[in-house]
Parts: C-alpha cells; sequence; structure tokens
C-alpha cells in the first residue's frame, strides 16, 4: 500500500476549496489534509501538516500566489501546483509562478462548467500525483541561475542553415527552456520546441521568452521557415512536424489524434525531423512526466543526430529524459545549466 499523497489546498474562494477538496478525496491515493484561505494562514499550515503538494490559487488578495512562491521555494521548496483562470491576466500570473518554482498549472473551466470541473478534477488528480515526486531542491541552492545570458548582438557561430535543434519537454520544462534559451547565441541555428502546454499559454510563453534571450521566439505557424535566430514554439492542441522543402525547411502545425497522451507531442516532432533532417539535427529532452518523445529521439539518433537529455539532479521529473536514454535515444545526460554549452559544442564540430 503506497502512502497517500498529502495536499494543502490553498485559495481565497470557499466554493472552490469544497470542490476541490471534494475532488481530490475521490481519488484513493490522495488525501486533502488541510486547506487555507489565504498565504499568511497557509504557512501556518504547512508547518503543520507537511504537506506533499501545495495547490494554490494564482490570483488571491493580501497577497498573490506568485509573491507566496517567491517567499516560500528559497525557505520551504516543495512540490506546488498552480490553479489558474484562463484570463490573459491568469496566463500571465501563471508563467510568473512557474519561473518563481511552481511545477506545474491545472486551468479552471471557462465555460460548460459541468462538463469542464469533471476533466479539471482529473487533470488536478493526476498532476497532484505527478507532482509529489517533483524535485524542488534546486530552489534551496537556486544553484541553476543563469550561467551567462547572451545578448541580443553577440554572434558565435558558423554559417550554415541546415542544421535543426529539436527540443521536447513536460512537466518542469517551462524554467528548464528557459534556462536553455537563454544562453542560446542569436545566431543559433532554427529550433522547434514542443512543451506540454494548454492552447493560449504557448503563445504567451513563447512571447515572455522572446523578450528575455537573445535568440528570437515566436509561437510556430503552419508554413514557417526554420531559419538561423529563430525558435518555433508548438501551438497549445497541435501537433508540429518538420518538412524539408528544397533547401529550406518548414513547419506544419495541425489538430490530429494525441499521440503518447500529449498533443502537441514531442514524439511527433522527433519523428518528422528525423525522416526529414537526418543527421543534421540535434535532439533534446529535458525534464517531464512519461515516455513522450523517447522512440522519436532513437529514431533521431539512427538518422545520424546528436542527442543530449537533461539529468536526474537537475530534472524536476526524470521520466522523459530517463526513458529516452533508456531506450538508447540520448548518447548523453547533461544537467541543464550545461546543455546550451553542450548543443554549442555538437555544432561547432559539425560545421
Amino acid at each position: 500500500m503506497h502512502k497517500k499523497v498529502r495536499v494543502l489546498i490553498v485559495d481565497d474562494s470557499a466554493m472552490v476549496r469544497q470542490i476541490l477538496t471534494q475532488g481530490l478525496a475521490k481519488d484513493p491515493e490522495i488525501e486533502v489534509v488541510g486547506v487555507a484561505s489565504d498565504p499568511y494562514l497557509a504557512r501556518d499550515k504547512i508547518l503543520q501538516h507537511k504537506p506533499d503538494v501545495l495547490t494554490l490559487d494564482v490570483e488571491m488578495p493580501r497577497m498573490d500566489g506568485v509573491e507566496f512562491l517567491r517567499k516560500l521555494m528559497p525557505q520551504y521548496p516543495m512540490p506546488v501546483l498552480m490553479v489558474s483562470s484562463l484570463t490573459e491576466h491568469g496566463k500571465q500570473i501563471t508563467l510568473d509562478a512557474l519561473e518563481a518554482g511552481a511545477v506545474d498549472f491545472v486551468t479552471k473551466p471557462s465555460t460548460n462548467v459541468g462538463h469542464g470541473l469533471t476533466a479539471m478534477l482529473s487533470e488536478l488528480q493526476r498532476k497532484v500525483k505527478i507532482v509529489s515526486r517533483a524535485n524542488v531542491s534546486q530552489w534551496k541552492h537556486s544553484n541553476f541561475k543563469d550561467a551567462h545570458v547572451q545578448k541580443k548582438t553577440q554572434t558565435a557561430l558558423a554559417e550554415s542553415t541546415d542544421k535543426v535543434i529539436a527540443l521536447g519537454a513536460s512537466t518542469g520544462g517551462t524554467e528548464a527552456i528557459r534556462l536553455v534559451l537563454r544562453q542560446l547565441p542569436p545566431d543559433t541555428p532554427g529550433m522547434v520546441v514542443v512543451q506540454h502546454m494548454p492552447p493560449g499559454f504557448t503563445k504567451m510563453f513563447a512571447e515572455r521568452l522572446n523578450e528575455q534571450c537573445a535568440v528570437s521566439v515566436k509561437e510556430a505557424r503552419t508554413g514557417e521557415r526554420i531559419i538561423r535566430g529563430r525558435v518555433l514554439i508548438a501551438p497549445g492542441d497541435q501537433h508540429m512536424t518538420v518538412r524539408r522543402s528544397g533547401g529550406t525547411y518548414l513547419v506544419q502545425c495541425n489538430a490530429g489524434e494525441k499521440v503518447c497522451g500529449h498533443r502537441p507531442s514531442v514524439e511527433v516532432l522527433f519523428n518528422s525531423v528525423a525522416q526529414q533532417v537526418g543527421g543534421n539535427a540535434i535532439g533534446v529532452i529535458l525534464t517531464g512526466m512519461g515516455q513522450d518523445g523517447a522512440t522519436g529521439m532513437l529514431a533521431m539518433r539512427k538518422a545520424g543526430a546528436r542527442t543530449l537529455v537533461q539529468d536526474e539532479r537537475t530534472s524536476v521529473v526524470f521520466g522523459m529524459p530517463r526513458v529516452a536514454y533508456e531506450k538508447g535515444g540520448a548518447e548523453k545526460m547533461v544537467p541543464i545549466n550545461q546543455i546550451a554549452q553542450h548543443i554549442i559544442g555538437l555544432l561547432a564540430e559539425r560545421v
């Protein structure tokens, strides 16, 4: 018999606290050990109950979830799951929360509340169990802060347009991707990225990265070229594939069935890169739950691509990188703060 996952629910709405408590209580592997209506009460209850996971409303009076996280994580790192609204403001705060140390988020239903609520509660149950095993120790040491952030002007890499870097991530991935991209020079070969995220969040995530990185970052649209200095992020709820057209590479985004439980799926992207780009590609898998991308990375490696995964010590969830490595898709495991340097090293080898 597994020990139950102990959850503390923090939300300023009594009704939401009740809905979340009842929803989580339906899962025999989860126990709600307490609720709090604001972060000040939450702090006392964390010390009292020592929960495994905190669910936290992003928007609260007195102190919002992000401010609370910034205070909590350095002193008392623990897995936090944000409960966010789909408003533009809610999305912004959710991304702030991920930067401040939250592991993942679920969104409150905005329409068709009855049906939406059931789906949200089952996602909440699933994610509570995933994040309960997350490794959040880096927030204590903060030793993965950006090593050397690239400025928009420096150039470092030789001219060659036929390289493509493909990257996939899931739980904990938004921060990991940010760390890698901020260390890449502005003339890095074109990149294609899948991060498991709902629609709407990917566009905002891309815009935010674009402000913070030397490379330009945008949400992908069908027909866009993969070019040096540009990172294309798969839109939420759409698969992204790469295809070669003469001397250029283009992306296509479309719906399609979920693959490995996800849309966008890393598997779909990597398989297309293996077929279309072959030995001119570099594949990277960062932190994430499950095995999305593992078989695709193996296909890339067999096609001559170079491949890396994030190591266990720096992964929030060492699922996707582990499976990719075990299946033989990854050449080596690398700590998150060294992945950008490894990519640059592989590019230098291949010019």
